[in-house]
């Protein structure tokens, strides 16, 4: 349970990792002309554009998970108290990860 998240979490952390690997692969490219790489400026070019690519893709999750944390119901975690977002029929608290429902028939009786 340690690894899971709530769904508009889930799609900000794939936005984070399509930056980072954009910036690592423009990075990279730069790198083939600070070390004189044979073909340095095809690199380089291959790179910028893969990480321009990249971050785009990630501008576009971001977009997506804004669009859809504004349509998400808010309420109360009965954990921990805080409030938080919920996509779908199931999600999890963003803070504590328990898992939360509005669908009676997916709730368990405790």
């Amino acid at each position: 349970m340690i690894w899971k998240s709530s769904k508009i979490n889930e799609f900000r952390l794939w936005g984070l990792l399509l930056t980072l690997g954009g910036m690592a692969l423009m990075i990279a490219g730069t790198a083939a002309i600070v070390f004189e790489f044979p073909g340095a400026g095809i690199i380089t070019g291959i790179g910028l554009v893969l990480g321009l690519i990249t971050m785009m893709g990630s501008m576009a999750i971001y977009f997506w998970a804004g669009m859809l944390s504004t349509s998400a119901v808010a309420l109360e975690c009965p954990e921990c108290g805080k409030m938080t977002k919920m996509l779908g029929k199931t999600d999890r608290c963003m803070f504590c990860k328990t898992i939360l429902t509005l669908d009676p028939t997916k709730a368990n009786e405790k």
